[in-house]
């Protein structure tokens, strides 16, 4: 079984082991309500804060580039994509040149290619799929390939058929996963499936394996209910975190101006100890703004 101990962040934790053209200045009349004054930078060196990188570039040139401005602004890293990434020795290069690492990769395939299919030929296809990815994360460095595991589409692609096509296909993969030290995290997204947290947390269970974990995506739950409380449920298995904000009126926004409800997130994450990787993903008003808006809502 699974409790939420410290334990399990322990193992997870030792097991992670296109630049825009000109900045937007932030517009001061919408920032987030949290004063400068309140903030005490309690989640500075324990949260670390990236942004979606995609593709990253086309050539050393072109990353080097791409990695540089993100240290500039005061990230401590990006998230890619695979197979969005067309370059990895390069990609390499940049990585040691710049010592700004690519923390995770993103499965590009898992939406088309799904674990969940009714079709055995798309869901070999989308296991090999999670494969290369994993490849690539590993010859990149990066810890945790993020999967979304299927998807509810009808009768032929059930919440029941997501639960046991992907568990079946997952579990193939994981002795690759272990021998490259590369853990798959499962994010939480709108596609019909664990839109409650305990289920996500006995999915994430009945895999059984240390290799398997949650990234957690902090505003596509909120149209289910409050973020905190499945950062609650979900403990200790969470091992990474998407940063969005979702709100009723706005759909997802700039961060800050949605529904999350960010001191409780934050009070959330500290009691289950969370120590790890913040990414943002969706657009504010410039890089700049994402890198000054994680600063405030996460404490950093």
């Amino acid at each position: 079984m699974h409790p939420d101990s410290t334990s399990r962040r322990d193992f997870l934790v030792q097991a992670s082991g296109t630049v825009a053209a000109g900045l937007v200045a932030m517009n001061s009349a919408t920032a987030p309500a949290q004063d400068a004054s309140e903030r005490t930078g309690a989640n500075r060196g324990r949260i670390y804060k990236a942004n979606k990188g995609g593709g990253i570039g086309r050539d050393k040139g072109d990353m080097v580039k791409t990695l540089l401005t993100y240290k500039e602004l005061g990230f401590d890293g990006i998230e890619g994509g695979s197979p969005d990434i067309k370059n990895i020795p390069a990609l390499q290069e940049a990585i040691a040149e710049t010592g700004v690492p690519v923390h995770g990769l993103v499965d590009g395939v898992h939406w088309k290619d799904r674990l969940s299919s009714p079709d055995e030929a798309t869901r070999d296809r989308g296991r090999e799929a999670l494969e290369q990815a994993l490849r690539d994360a590993h010859a990149v460095r990066a810890s945790t390939v993020l999967l979304v595991p299927g998807r509810v589409t009808g009768p032929d692609e059930t919440h029941d058929h997501v639960w046991e096509r992907s568990i079946v296909e997952i579990r193939k993969v994981l002795p690759l996963a272990s021998k490259l030290g590369v853990q798959i995290l499962i994010e939480n997204v709108w596609n019909g499936f664990c839109e409650e947290p305990d289920q996500l947390r006995d999915y994430i269970d009945e895999i059984d394996s240390p290799w398997v974990g949650v990234y957690f995506d902090i505003g596509n739950v909120r149209k289910f209910g409050p973020s905190e409380d499945w950062i609650r449920t979900l403990g200790s298995r969470i091992v990474k975190l998407d940063v969005k904000d979702w709100g009723k009126e706005n759909g997802f926004c700039r961060l800050g101006e949605g529904d999350v409800n960010w001191p409780e997130v934050r009070k959330a994450l500290a009691e289950i100890q969370y120590t790890g990787w913040a990414t943002r993903e969706g657009r504010d008003n410039s890089l700049e703004d994402t890198s000054q808006l994680m600063d405030e809502l996460l404490d950093l």
